[in-house]
């Protein structure tokens, strides 16, 4: 079963074909129109409002924190109860490093503030605290997506390798396209509401 849509869509195959046309479409629009550049780096404010952007036309919790539990595989995402304060605590972390940015979005990932598409809206907000920061982006094309899903995977107890990987693939080429789009790139990073367990309170 397909979750709950705005676009009236019950087969889960056919909403994952939607959203990623969807999402990818109004990633673009974000990108061409500078409104991500007018954006605060590295709040929650504005995750929330980058996945709002993407998902807004599909589903009525986008740009909202979630309110169940996920996990995914034996993983166990951040709980409800302890979510709130949990971005509160990730807002408050430095960002003016490699090493701070990295780890704050391994911090973000174990929160995982949404009930859907986090991953891409998190990929952008990562890519906004290095370009502002730094002035550099992740080039995604060269990130193997099974090395950077292991890696992610293994992050919250080491983040060692995911760093290595992230810090391979840094470019200055900030206002490629290309290199944005493929970080929201839903088939190749294998998101989707379908791996995840997910327990209504």
């Amino acid at each position: 079963m397909a979750p709950e849509n705005k676009l009236g869509i019950t087969d889960s195959a056919e909403l994952a074909r939607a959203e990623e046309k969807i999402s990818k479409k109004k990633a673009l629009e974000l990108f061409e129109s500078g409104s991500l550049d007018r954006m605060e780096a590295g709040t929650y404010k504005t995750l929330a409002e980058i996945h709002q952007y993407l998902f807004g036309q599909i589903y009525e919790f986008a740009g909202k924190m979630r309110e169940v539990n996920i996990a995914k595989g034996n993983f166990r995402f951040a709980p409800v109860m302890y979510l709130a304060a949990a971005l509160k605590s990730i807002e408050r972390m430095p960002q003016s490093t490699f090493d701070e940015i990295i780890e704050k979005y391994v911090e973000m990932n174990v929160a995982h503030p949404f009930r859907e598409g986090n991953g891409r809206s998190m990929r952008i907000w990562l890519d906004l605290m290095l370009k502002k920061e730094l002035g550099r982006v992740i080039d995604w094309v060269k990130i193997d997506k099974d090395d950077y899903l292991l890696a992610m995977e293994r992050s919250p107890v080491r983040d060692t390798e995911i760093k290595h990987i992230l810090r391979r693939a840094l470019t200055d080429k900030i206002n490629d396209r290309e290199i944005y789009m493929k970080g929201i790139d839903h088939s190749y990073y294998y998101e989707g509401y379908d791996i995840y367990k997910i327990n209504d309170l």
